[in-house]
C-alpha cells in the first residue's frame, strides 16, 4: 500500500523516490499536526505493548525483534521503494542514537519505572529542543524564552527531588535519553529535506536489531529469569509483531508530519504521550503517578507551551515585517 498521498500537496521529487513539500500551506500544516498527533498516540500504545512483554524477553531481545519485525513492516508497506539513504551520516547517527534511547527506556521500564513517570521526564524534550535549535538550526532565543526554559528545568528538578518517587538512578538514565531524543527530533526535521519518511523509518528500526544483539552480552538487558529465549512464546511473538507494526507506523507518521508542519507547531504534541501514559498505565498496571511527578510535569508543560507561544509571536512579527508581496 502506497502512502505517498498522506498529507501530500504541492509535491516535489524526493531524493530516492516519493514526494516532499517545499513550503507547506496552512492546510497542509494542519494536516501535518494531525498526523503527528496520531503518531504520538500510536507510539504510546506501542510503548505499553513492549512494557507488557519485557518481563518475558528483556530489553535487548525486545530491540532485536522490534528491528526485525519493524524493518520488515516498512519494507512491505513501501514495497521496497524510496528506502535509499541520501544523507547517510546523519541518518546513521540518528538511527544509532535512537537505538540507544530505546535501550535506556526499555531498561528503565524493566526496572520498574512506570509509563507515566518515564513520560513525565520526557516532557523536558521540547525545552531541550529549544536549546539545541540555537547551535543546530541557528535560531535565536530571547530573554523570555530563556526564563521559561529555566522554569521548565526547575519543574524537572521538582520531579526529581531527593526523596521523591522519581529519585532513583533510572531517572538520570531517562533524562540523558531525553536529551538525546531531543537531538534526534531536530535531526528528523533536518532529514526531511533529503530523505523520505519510509527511509527514515526503515533505518531507525533496522538499527535496533544489531544494537540489541550487542546488548545481549549485558545481563542487565535480560529478563529476570536469565538469558532470553531464542524463540519467545507464541503470545510474546504476536505481541512483539504488533509492537513492531505500531512502531513502523508511528515512525512513518512522524516523518510525514515533520515534513508538513514546523517544529514550533509540533512541540505541544510532545506532551500528549504523558496523557496517554497516565491512562494506559492506570488501566494496565494500576499505576498512579505521585503528586510531585504530576506537579513537576505541569510546570514543564506550561513552560514548554509558553515557549511555543513566544515562537509563534516571533514568526508573526517576522511575517509582518516583510515587504508586501515577498515570498
Amino acid at each position: 500500500m502506497r502512502r505517498a498521498g498522506i498529507g501530500a500537496a504541492t509535491p516535489r521529487a524526493w531524493p530516492g523516490g516519493g514526494a516532499r513539500l517545499a513550503v507547506p500551506t496552512g492546510e497542509e500544516a494542519v494536516r501535518g499536526l494531525a498526523i503527528v498527533a496520531l503518531g504520538y498516540a500510536v507510539i504510546a500504545v506501542a510503548d505499553a505493548t513492549v512494557k507488557w512483554v519485557l518481563p518475558t524477553i528483556g530489553p535487548a531481545a525486545a530491540m532485536v525483534w522490534r528491528g526485525v519485525f519493524g524493518g520488515l513492516t516498512v519494507l512491505l508497506l513501501s514495497r521496497g521503494r524510496a528506502l535509499r539513504a541520501v544523507n547517510r551520516r546523519l541518518l546513521a547517527a540518528r538511527s544509532l542514537l535512537s537505538a540507544g534511547v530505546s535501550a535506556a527506556w526499555y531498561l528503565a521500564w524493566s526496572l520498574g519505572v512506570s509509563l507515566a513517570d518515564s513520560y513525565a521526564v520526557a516532557a523536558a524534550s521540547p525545552l531541550l529542543m529549544t536549546l539545541l535549535a540555537i547551535p543546530l538550526l541557528g535560531e535565536t532565543v530571547g530573554w523570555r524564552r530563556w526564563c521559561s526554559t529555566a522554569v521548565g528545568c526547575a519543574g524537572v528538578l521538582f520531579m526529581l527531588q531527593p526523596g521523591g518517587e522519581l529519585w532513583r538512578p533510572e531517572s538520570a538514565l531517562l533524562l540523558a535519553a531525553t536529551a538525546v531524543m531531543a537531538l534526534t527530533r531536530i535531526w528528523t526535521r533536518m532529514l526531511t529535506r533529503t530523505d523520505t519518511p519510509d527511509s527514515m523509518a526503515f533505518w531507525v528500526l533496522a538499527a535496533q536489531a544489531p544494537v540489541g544483539l550487542a546488548l545481549l552480552a549485558w545481563p542487565a538487558m535480560w529478563p529476570p529469569g536469565g538469558p532470553p529465549p531464542v524463540l519467545p512464546p507464541a503470545w510474546a511473538l504476536a505481541t512483539l509483531a504488533g509492537f513492531a507494526l505500531l512502531n513502523a507506523l508511528a515512525q512513518i507518521l512522524f516523518g510525514r508530519g515533520y515534513a508538513l508542519a514546523p517544529v514550533s507547531a509540533i512541540a505541544p504534541f510532545e506532551y500528549t504521550p504523558l496523557l496517554w501514559g497516565i491512562g494506559l498505565g492506570f488501566l494496565l498496571w494500576g499505576e498512579v503517578p505521585a503528586w510531585t511527578t504530576l506537579g513537576g510535569a505541569a510546570i514543564v508543560v506550561a513552560a514548554g507551551l509558553y515557549n511555543v507561544h513566544r515562537e509563534r509571536l516571533r514568526r508573526s512579527a517576522e511575517r509582518a515585517a516583510r515587504p508586501r508581496g515577498a515570498a
